[in-house]
């Protein structure tokens, strides 16, 4: 339960919603609980009226409203005061209806809003986490969080806590003016409850152990969808529907055989209320019998009616206890899962004092060393490189040799083992992230587009944009004329991470994208992979106008020879190997020219 604490604060911020639920609540149930006693007044006035009844003590516990209508029927004749009795209850059933109704828009609405900022935060706090959050954790289980368990939370936000209060509302107004009318009797009805609170709380202790197993079997099973919907090419090319749908109905049986059992668990609550239930009812029956027939008891056929009432009233708020227990154990299975993730604090962090100071495009690397923490693996070891503002510089290297960790570094999706990399002098851990990665364009190996427009996309990191922008950004880009044959031109719209174009025409979007933003660092990581050596060529034309005078580092795995670089790293198990101009390196006869000249003896791919 300590893991619902964290939930204080939405009720605080919705208080006067649950104060005014609450006396929604209490009004309702006064109203609910006059019925009875107006019932037993009218059942014991009947009863005078059968022949041979004879005068007995009763005693009657009556609230002050119903002692005034008791008082104004005083003087009226039998067939009235049956018919204002009837009346007075059917007022009460609509005045309660009326409250119930008003409970309801106030506490349930509540719990909607609730939901509303809890997804709201989860969401926000998603977006604060770094890289290394992701690499840990599952797509499908962060979706889950954030719908399932929220969903959850909200059950207990809502109706458990409306149920809850209405419980302890009706229980101690019934059990108040059941004391008052016979605490012997009381006692006896109410002897059950007891044995029915011992089978509540072993049944929750089963209940919180199977939610917390059900909550993480779902988010596996949801996972499992995911990846499926999103490698579907993959299955499909490979032939492995069947096979991907044997694994999924695995997790899925998983899941049903734990929902099942914890359903079953569950079912023991309902039997048992209306056990204990129908219990106190053949007692109060049996017992109150018993007493209206001595002389003296004070009991009377109406105060024997009245109790089956109030037993009747307490059947279901006793019988949503099970119910009311069942949602609150899981909810803090839920809130459990969501605050694991709540309570996790980014590695990179916004600095005190953080720098919003312009960025020119001078880039130092001041002995970087960077571990991949969930790997182990050195990734960059002991690399310095100057770059000035509007140099162009290549960084070529075999796959793994820490090219892309670079630019990741650059734009403080981690932060560095050791060393410092500077801009303009300035260390970057000083810079406001918002602020650094708005000046710094980059565009990655693995593309990803929205489903949304094609200008949408191009657009994408900015605030404001214009058409003519999206367009100067296409051309430079070389992938305007393709985007004008569309039948929709800039407003068509690309399916999910661009499914409906080629791996071209997504990589020179995604270019366009980094473009648009006219930053003074942009950064190409292996991003003309997809496209045909001719619209490489003009692609690589239109960029060395383009990037005049911006600061460029370009990561790939191919040479750009019409490509006038400033400098060419040559990278190999994170470590500068060679260093130079393009004439210099094939000088040296080392693995630039060796990956020069088996470039050379590739045949071009035809138009």
């Amino acid at each position: 339960m300590k893991h619902l604490s964290s939930l204080n604060k939405y009720f605080w911020k919705y208080r006067w919603r649950l104060i005014l639920g609450i006396l929604f609540i209490l009004i309702s149930n006064y109203f609910s609980i006059l019925a009875p006693q107006i019932t037993g007044f009218v059942i014991d006035a009947v009863e005078k009226q059968l022949p041979g009844y004879s005068p007995r003590k009763s005693i009657h516990a009556y609230d002050p409203l119903v002692k005034s209508i008791v008082s104004f029927t005083n003087d009226v004749n039998f067939s009235s005061l049956v018919i204002l009795c009837g009346v007075t209850l059917l007022l009460l059933a609509i005045l309660r209806g009326f409250f119930m109704f008003l409970m309801r828009q106030t506490i349930i609405v509540m719990s909607r809003h609730i939901e509303f900022d809890q997804k709201n935060e989860i969401y926000a706090h998603y977006q604060q986490l770094d890289l290394g959050f992701y690499k840990r954790n599952s797509t499908g289980d962060l979706m889950n969080r954030i719908t399932e368990d929220v969903s959850r939370v909200r059950m207990y936000v809502g109706p458990a806590v409306m149920y809850l209060i209405n419980l302890a509302f009706t229980i101690g107004f019934s059990v108040f003016y059941m004391f008052r009318t016979n605490p012997k009797l009381t006692l006896l009805v109410l002897s059950p409850l007891p044995l029915l609170a011992l089978t509540i709380y072993l049944v929750n202790t089963i209940i919180h152990r199977r939610s917390e197993r059900i909550q993480r079997l779902l988010s596996e099973l949801t996972t499992t969808a995911q990846e499926s919907y999103s490698g579907i090419r993959v299955i499909k090319s490979f032939v492995q529907e069947k096979a991907q749908q044997k694994y999924f109905a695995e997790n899925s049986e998983d899941y049903r055989a734990n929902a099942i059992g914890l359903a079953k668990v569950e079912a023991i609550y309902f039997p048992s209320m209306a056990l204990m239930i129908g219990l106190s009812t053949l007692i109060t029956i049996l017992v109150g019998g018993i007493y209206a027939m001595q002389p003296g008891s004070g009991v009377t056929t109406g105060t024997l009616a009245e109790f089956v009432m109030y037993i009747n009233i307490l059947t279901f708020p006793v019988s949503a206890i099970g119910w009311t227990a069942s949602m609150i154990q899981r909810a803090a299975a839920s809130q459990k899962r969501i605050n694991e993730f709540l309570e996790l604090k980014p590695d990179i962090r916004q600095p005190q004092a953080a720098l919003t100071s312009p960025i020119s495009g001078n880039i130092d690397f001041n002995q970087v060393n960077f571990t991949y923490a969930q790997t182990g693996i050195k990734a960059v070891s002991d690399f310095s490189l100057s770059v000035r503002q509007g140099e162009k510089i290549a960084i070529i290297g075999r796959t793994g040799s820490g090219k892309t960790t670079l630019a990741q570094l650059l734009l403080r999706m981690f932060d560095p083992d050791s060393g410092t990399i500077e801009i303009d002098g300035t260390d970057i851990r000083k810079f406001n992230l918002q602020h650094l990665r708005s000046k710094v364009s980059y565009v990655p190996q693995d593309v990803f587009l929205f489903s949304d427009t094609i200008r949408n996309n191009i657009g994408f990191g900015l605030d404001d944009f214009s058409s003519q922008d999206v367009v100067k950004a296409a051309m430079a880009a070389s992938v305007d004329r393709e985007i004008e044959g569309f039948s929709n031109k800039y407003e068509t719209i690309i399916g999910e991470r661009g499914v409906t174009l080629s791996g071209g025409q997504k990589q020179r979007i995604s270019i366009a994208r980094a473009l648009v933003k006219d930053p003074g660092i942009i950064i190409f990581d292996d991003c003309l992979s997809a496209v045909d050596a001719k619209t490489e060529k003009q692609i690589i034309g239109n960029l060395y106008t383009y990037l005049q005078d911006k600061t460029a580092i370009i990561i790939t795995h191919r040479i750009f020879s019409l490509f006038a670089f400033d400098r060419i790293i040559v990278m190999d198990d994170g470590k500068i190997t060679e260093m130079g101009t393009h004439e210099e390196l094939i000088r040296v006869k080392g693995y630039y020219n060796y990956l020069y000249e088996h470039q050379q003896e590739e045949p071009e791919e035809s138009e």
